[in-house]
């Protein structure tokens, strides 16, 4: 294989969606306990993969985006800015995702064109929501148990491949996805896998 299982069960997701040419298989989410530098692991991501970055109460959080903005530009990675659009357009990413309680009853207002915006989402109700808000995909978790939130009830990789599959949104899977339980993925309907530890350790063969 070329690359590892989780990549690769991506790609094979991805393949499938319709959505496939304008939304990448992979999402690195930031973290700034787990991944309290995210630059060489966003450098270890397949050209076109989306970075969004999370480090909402990072004391150096401007400077640590800085210097991931200038990997993506190098890299060619789609820098999203979690839940600041004043930021996200600060670092010329090139749009914002939104946590679910930040998603809006009405349309999203994009502050330019072509702008992309992604949205968590841990329920059907917020998936309507999302879809409601005119964003364009969704980060749908937890899949599995995650160490983010530990204890957090998981969707279950049945009850996530019908939610994915009844959504009129392209769907990402997040949440304790790892090289063990990525196969339970297949054929879920996701346009994709979003995570944090399993791309961190990503290497380019």
């Amino acid at each position: 294989m070329t690359m590892p299982t989780v990549a690769n069960q991506a790609r094979r997701l991805n393949r499938r969606h319709p959505a496939a040419r304008r939304l990448p298989a992979l999402a690195l989410m930031t973290d700034a306990r787990r991944l309290p530098d995210p630059g060489p692991a966003a450098a270890r991501l397949p050209a076109g993969s989306l970075v969004i970055f999370r480090h909402y109460e990072a004391p150096d959080r401007r400077a640590k985006l800085a210097a991931l903005a200038r990997i993506c530009r190098r890299r060619r990675l789609r820098l999203l800015v979690a839940g600041d659009i004043g930021l996200a357009r600060a670092a010329r990413a090139v749009g914002v995702h939104l946590p679910e309680a930040l998603v809006p009853r009405g349309r999203i207002r994009r502050p330019r064109p072509g702008w992309l915006v992604t949205a968590a989402a841990h329920s059907a109700v917020a998936l309507q929501r999302a879809r409601a808000a005119g964003v364009d995909a969704v980060l749908l978790a937890p899949v599995f148990p995650t160490r983010s939130h530990p204890g957090a009830p998981a969707l279950g990789p049945l009850r996530f491949a019908r939610l994915a599959r009844a959504s009129r949104l392209p769907v990402y899977a997040l949440g304790g996805i790892d090289a063990g339980n990525a196969r339970r993925l297949a054929g879920c309907g996701a346009v994709g896998v979003a995570a944090i530890g399993a791309l961190a350790t990503l290497q380019d063969r």
